[in-house]
């Protein structure tokens, strides 16, 4: 596998950082949740191309009318970009849902839950000794 060039990695966060401010500021379709977050941005070396992973918090149906209106100011989002960085191809958005941070907090929750039976049966235990 390719590793990123340090230009590469610059670009990314670039891109990243602007497409958080355009999603934030200046999408204004109500489809789109108030709580998205692009998570990571990969450009291709080549500048024709970038996966875009959004982060929603919220439903289901949330999720999948974020996405939706994301894909259909996809053209919007691309300008916006284009006038915002001054880059020699501005490239092709391609939106992806990121679930990482929702599974995360789940698995968070799952482990806390679990510590506090363990906690709580256990304590039980003790009062039963004495």
């Amino acid at each position: 596998m390719r590793k990123n060039s340090i230009k590469n990695t610059r670009i990314n966060s670039e891109v990243q950082r602007e497409l958080s401010n355009i999603l934030r500021n200046e999408v204004k379709d109500p489809r789109v949740s108030s709580m998205v977050s692009v998570m990571e941005a990969v450009v291709a070396p080549d500048l024709k191309t970038c996966k875009v992973y959004i982060s929603v918090m919220g439903s289901q149906d949330e999720k999948q009318q974020t996405m939706k209106a994301l894909k259909s100011a996809e053209g919007f989002i691309r300008r916006q970009l284009a006038h915002n960085l001054q880059l020699r191809n501005t490239p092709e958005l391609r939106f992806l849902l990121d679930e990482s941070i929702e599974y995360a907090v789940n698995i968070s929750k799952m482990i806390d839950d679990v510590t506090n039976h363990d906690r709580n049966s256990h304590e039980d235990g003790e009062d039963v000794d004495e």
